[in-house]
């Protein structure tokens, strides 16, 4: 909840972003791929659209990876977010629950936290899959 002292930022807030006021959940958007956040690697290219605290979560990251073949973001890993993978285009390889599965295009993972996960391009074209990572406790809840 903010503060009456925090109404004086209100004139300042497009210039500092919405972060600058605490920890703002992210906003009812529609973004269009031209206005994610672009990360460019050996691997491939992520286009990350939301990365934030919601009303519900303390943390969503959604985006999309476009994984060029042969190659895979890092090996087998894991983080405290759960984590949903949906394929769209190209084949490859997830690795779970300690083994890896073929996954192709309309395949979906979920992982838990905790676990360990990852994947692969094993095609000889880029491979694209979209990613959501969230973790309990949002902006408007008591953690």
């Amino acid at each position: 909840m903010g503060r009456r002292r925090d109404l004086f930022l209100l004139p300042v807030l497009p210039v500092l972003g919405l972060r600058a006021f605490g920890k703002m959940k992210l906003p009812n958007t529609l973004l269009d791929p031209s206005e994610a956040k672009v990360a460019t690697a050996d691997f491939g290219e992520t286009r990350t659209y939301f990365d934030g605290p919601t009303g519900e979560l303390a943390c969503l990251t959604a985006g999309r990876l476009r994984l060029y073949a042969g190659k895979q973001p890092h090996p087998p890993h894991q983080h405290p977010e759960e984590e949903i993978m949906v394929i769209a285009e190209g084949n490859g390889q997830i690795f779970l629950d300690g083994k890896w599965q073929v996954a192709g295009p309309g395949a979906m993972m979920f992982c838990e936290a905790n676990q360990l996960h990852g994947i692969i391009n094993t095609g000889i074209a880029p491979m694209v899959f979209y990613f959501y990572k969230w973790k309990a406790g949002g902006a408007g809840r008591k953690s």
